[in-house]
């Protein structure tokens, strides 16, 4: 939604979502602004705990089955296998989205990759429709205040205008768009310590057959799944930059890392939004 700022000061229970790639500061903020009456939405956390935690625990026992000991006490139902996702521990949503390439490496299969690529669209998509039924709860039923929507890094993946219609009509859109210095540091990050991904079918399709040409590889389990994200991962983040830059353009506002880097309290992130605000008012 637009506002004005004295619109957004006036604003009783003002409710933001937080947009931009992962690692650019959108959980912190939200912790913090969750001691100060804010509720933390974290899109991640509903998408594991309710859109893909049959999918997660089925991929889970389906591993422990190729344990013959673990094999025997799952099918007699005498152990039993449950997720621990909690909003600062995702690593089972990630883990299901896995990596593609060669299976001996920690790799998948491209078709399974791609369904497991779709279900996690739709998960996203289902999450994202659920804001506005958790803000009627965060006031209703838990006593917050304020909302606060941590969305996932994929958001601008999506192509879903309808997500973009729910966000814009019951939150501030809040474009974290990263310094060049802070751009560096976030692929040099995630080449480090490459990370399952989320990828649109259009731009892996592309980018997969650009990969396998330079690497001159015939098959898609020849892939070295590491090898794959490092390689992948500088043009996946630009390619989201302008799509990021399109939503906040037509729904939004935007805020560089540099200007939230020294937020640590409310008072200062509420005064930053009506800078922001400001800027576009003029």
């Amino acid at each position: 939604m637009k506002l004005s700022v004295e619109e957004f000061r006036k604003w009783d229970a003002k409710c933001i979502t937080l947009l931009g790639m992962s690692g650019v500061g959108k959980t912190r903020l939200a912790n913090m602004l969750m001691k100060n009456n804010w509720f933390h939405f974290s899109g991640d956390y509903r998408i594991g705990t309710r859109y893909l935690d049959e999918p997660i625990l089925d991929n889970i026992k389906q591993q422990a089955m190729q344990v013959p000991f673990l094999r025997e006490l799952l099918r007699t139902d005498s152990i039993y296998i449950c997720n621990n996702i909690t909003v600062h521990n995702l690593h089972p949503v990630s883990s299901f989205l896995g990596k593609i390439g060669n299976p001996q490496q920690g790799g998948m299969p491209l078709k399974e990759f791609m369904r497991r690529q779709e279900l996690h669209r739709r998960a996203e998509i289902a999450a994202m429709l659920d804001v506005p039924e958790f803000i009627r709860k965060a006031r209703e039923i838990y006593g917050y205040r304020h909302f606060i929507n941590d969305a996932g890094g994929s958001l601008c993946e999506l192509d879903d205008p309808e997500v973009l219609r729910v966000l814009s009509e019951h939150t501030l859109i809040l474009y974290i768009k990263a310094t060049e210095k802070d751009e560096q540091e976030l692929i040099r990050r995630a080449q480090e310590d490459p990370k399952p991904l989320y990828y649109r079918q259009a731009f892996l399709d592309e980018q997969l057959a650009i990969y396998m040409m330079e690497k001159d590889l015939p098959y898609v389990a020849l892939i070295d799944p590491d090898d794959f994200v490092r390689w992948i991962f500088p043009k996946l983040f630009y390619s989201r930059i302008p799509r990021y830059e399109a939503i906040a353009d037509r729904y939004g506002y935007t805020v560089t890392t540099e200007e939230l880097v020294d937020v640590d309290t409310e008072a200062a992130f509420l005064e930053l939004v009506e800078r922001v605000v400001a800027r576009q008012e003029h």
